[in-house]
């Protein structure tokens, strides 16, 4: 069982950074894999970033690969979102998600998620 909380989110300029973290509760967390996801107004949820307990590989959607980083301390139970470059297009709720399956970037194979947390980019 793991509870997830987001934060970091706001109102940013085009060409401005974010960084978004989402604490984790839960003695297993480190065997999890711990994914962001996101959904904009009239869109589906979207794939983002992954990340193993291992913190040695790392997926990405093609739309952030270059710009975003995920990260994660286990030892803090928390897991980080480096937003770089961000383009209004980025404009989503973001959410923190895990899974015990391994890396993934469905969003129906993650079992657990935060609320999320709002990220405006204005142009």
């Amino acid at each position: 069982q793991v509870q997830l909380v987001e934060s970091g989110g706001g109102l940013v300029q085009a060409g401005g950074s974010l960084r978004l973290s989402c604490a984790a509760s839960g003695r297993t967390f480190r065997d999890y894999t711990m994914g962001w996801f996101r959904q904009a107004p009239g869109k589906e949820r979207e794939f983002v970033a992954a990340i193993p307990w291992s913190d040695i590989n790392t997926y990405y959607s093609d739309s952030v690969k270059a710009r975003f980083t995920i990260s994660r301390d286990n030892a803090k139970n928390t897991v980080y979102l480096q937003m770089n470059s961000l383009k209004p297009e980025d404009t989503a709720v973001y959410y923190c998600a895990a899974t015990i399956l391994g890396l993934r970037y469905r969003f129906y194979e993650y079992d657990y998620w935060g609320q999320g947390t709002q990220v405006t980019v204005s142009s």
